[in-house]
C-alpha cells in the first residue's frame, strides 16, 4: 500500500533537514502509529504521502502511485482517493454537516442517489444522523472531527491518512474517535496517523514507527508509545495480509 525507499526531505527556505534516508513499508490493511516529539519529522512524513509536501531525494509509492514523480494535474486525483483526517478539522463552515461530506463525492461526481445513500450511512456510522443539517459551528470538537472523518470514508478509500486527528480532544472524546477508526480499520481500511497521544498508542498496541530528528528510531509490531529497555528497533516480518515489510533506516 505504501512504499518509502531512502526519502529525505530538506526544506529550501531555511535548510532544515526534516527527514534524512528513511525507508518504511506498510502493508494493505495495516494500522500505524508514527510517533515522535513536535518538530521530530512526522507531519512531513504525513504531507508528503499526500504530495502536500515534495520529497528532496528518495522513492514514495502509495497503492502503486508513484507520489514524487506525479504530474501537478495527477495530485486532486491522488487526494481524492485517499481519506484525509486532520487536527484543525479543515471543514467548510458556509455548509452544513452533510454538505461537507457530500462535497467529497460531488468532486468526484459521483451521482446524487449514490450521494445521498453513502452520506446518510457514514453519518450514521460516525454517530451524527441526526445532525446532518447542523453548521460546523454549532458543533462540539468531537463532532466536527467525527464530521472530518465522515468526509474522509464516504468514498470508501482504501487508505486514510491522519495527522493529529484527536490533538484537539479530551481524552474520552479522543476514545471514542479512535473506536470509528478501529472499526475502520477491521472493515479493511488502512490507516496512517501521527500523533502525540500516548494513552491511545499504549491502548491499541499497533504498528509503531518512531521518528527521531528526522530518523525512524523504532519500528515495532504491537509497539507503545515510548521504547521498552535499550532496545530500539524491532524488525517485523509479516504485514497484516501477510505482506513482508522492513524496518526503516535506523540512526542515532
Amino acid at each position: 500500500m505504501i512504499h518509502l525507499k531512502n526519502v529525505t526531505k530538506i526544506y529550501k527556505d531555511n535548510g532544515v533537514v526534516a527527514l534524512e534516508d528513511i525507508t518504511i513499508d506498510i502493508g494493505e490493511g495495516e494500522f500505524v502509529f508514527i510517533v515522535g516529539t513536535s518538530g521530530s519529522g512526522k507531519s512531513t512524513l504525513i504531507k508528503l504521502l499526500i504530495h502536500e509536501e515534495t520529497a528532496t531525494a528518495g522513492e514514495i509509492f502509495v497503492d502503486n502511485r508513484d507520489v514524487i514523480k506525479m504530474k501537478r494535474t495527477e495530485i486532486p486525483y491522488l487526494r481524492r482517493s485517499l481519506g484525509m483526517i486532520f487536527q484543525d478539522y479543515r471543514l467548510l463552515e458556509d455548509r452544513t454537516v452533510y454538505e461537507n461530506v457530500a462535497f467529497a463525492m460531488q468532486v468526484i461526481e459521483a451521482p446524487q442517489q449514490i450521494i445521498r445513500r453513502s452520506v446518510d450511512n457514514v453519518l450514521e456510522i460516525v454517530g451524527l444522523g441526526e445532525k446532518k443539517n447542523h453548521f460546523p459551528s454549532q458543533l462540539s470538537g468531537g463532532e466536527r472531527q467525527r464530521v472530518a472523518i465522515a468526509r474522509a470514508i464516504v468514498n470508501a478509500p482504501k487508505l486514510v491518512v491522519a495527522d493529529e486527528p484527536t490533538g484537539n480532544l479530551d481524552p474520552d472524546t479522543s476514545r471514542d474517535i479512535m473506536d470509528i477508526f478501529k472499526r475502520i480499520n477491521d472493515a479493511g481500511t488502512t490507516i496512517v496517523m501521527a500523533t502525540h497521544d500516548k494513552q491511545i498508542v499504549d491502548s491499541m498496541k499497533k504498528r509503531v514507527i518512531e521518528i527521531e530528528d528526522g530518523h525512524i528510531v523504532r519500528d515495532e509490531i504491537k509497539g507503545l508509545y515510548e521504547k521498552i529497555g535499550k532496545k530500539d528497533v524491532v524488525v517485523p516480518k509479516i504485514g497484516s495480509n501477510n505482506q513482508k515489510f522492513g524496518a526503516g533506516s535506523v540512526r542515532r
